[in-house]
């Protein structure tokens, strides 16, 4: 596994538009970017950041921006400006092979899925689901996302369960208000794996499976005497949808050599026939242990994720301690 250097003050981020600009919302991405200039980091943006379009302008304008930013010797990260629905559209647009060439560390949240989940699983180059550029708009900065600074900075710590969470979704809310007690869940009771971990948003993985993107069964076949550690973030999947997503990635060998798998709370609930959330991940993983409800994905707080990294998962008593080791 390629680890990209860690930023040091005065290094430049380069920002790019992978899925939708943030037009709509320029003083809001704004002040998140001062965020990170605050940090004694410089900004770089590609034209197409700052478009009010939710494709963030032509598929093969967005692909060769991003490529761009690998290209460029004086970026030292890459972050997507934001999520949206499209993503996928520009993928066979960016030169994988210059990303390659210049490994850098890649962060996105949501729709970036479509590029962190390619450039891990196919070129074995870490990736951060973590944040999008204008993510940091939140004042007070929240812990979760100072830990998120934290580790793109080059200090990697454990990260453990919140205390509580926020149940109206961050973009429809006034005002940030952590109100409701985190319960992650278990099907197995307490566990203690390792494995390489993996994932991402699942709404987003699913358009995936089966195409020249989906490298899933490498990375597994690579790792596999590891052991995997899967993590989802569903966005707005039905329980029924989510558990016949779960069942075809099984069916496309996703699962070969999985010790774990996490599974975030989802952000916009729904059922066509009653099936609950907890009976999807029972059905779908009957011999392999799942947490649910977890802090991972589109509510908040939410932790990062590294993938590609060894993760030492630890959960006992509803609490959970997740380490991610760069080798």
């Amino acid at each position: 596994m390629i680890y990209p250097e860690f930023l040091n003050k005065g290094d430049t981020i380069g920002v790019s538009a992978p899925s939708a600009g943030v037009g709509r919302k320029l003083e809001d991405f704004d002040r998140s970017l001062a965020v990170l200039k605050k940090k004694g980091w410089q900004i770089k943006e590609t034209p197409s950041v700052r478009l009010n379009d939710m494709r963030g302008g032509g598929a093969e304008t967005r692909g060769k921006e991003l490529t761009s930013l690998f290209a460029d010797d004086s970026v030292k990260m890459v972050m997507a400006a934001a999520g949206g629905d499209f993503l996928n559209e520009m993928l066979e647009y960016v030169d994988w092979k210059d990303l390659k060439k210049h490994p850098k560390w890649l962060m996105g949240a949501s729709d970036p899925t479509g590029l962190l989940f390619p450039y891990t699983t196919l070129y074995d180059v870490a990736s951060l689901y973590g944040a999008n550029a204008g993510a940091y708009d939140i004042e007070p900065l929240p812990k979760f996302l100072k830990t998120n600074l934290e580790i793109i900075s080059g200090n990697v710590p454990v990260q453990k369960s919140f205390s509580k969470w926020m149940k109206t979704p961050g973009f429809l809310a006034e005002k940030i208000e952590f109100d409701t007690p985190v319960r992650w869940k278990s099907t197995a009771g307490d566990i203690e794996v390792s494995g390489r971990c993996i994932g991402g948003c699942i709404d987003v993985l699913k358009d995936l499976i089966g195409t020249r993107f989906d490298g899933a069964k490498k990375f597994v076949k690579k790792y596999k005497d590891e052991g995997i550690i899967w993590y989802f973030d569903n966005f707005s999947m039905s329980a029924e949808v989510f558990y016949r997503t779960l069942v075809q990635m099984r069916y496309a060998g996703w699962f070969e050599g999985t010790k774990a798998v996490i599974v975030g709370r989802v952000l916009f609930e729904s059922s066509e026939t009653g099936m609950s959330y907890e009976d999807a991940v029972h059905l779908a993983f009957p011999q392999i242990p799942v947490l649910y409800h977890a802090d991972v994905g589109h509510t908040i707080p939410c932790m990062t994720m590294i993938n590609g990294a060894v993760l030492n998962l630890k959960f006992t008593g509803r609490k959970a301690e997740l380490e991610f080791l760069l080798k």
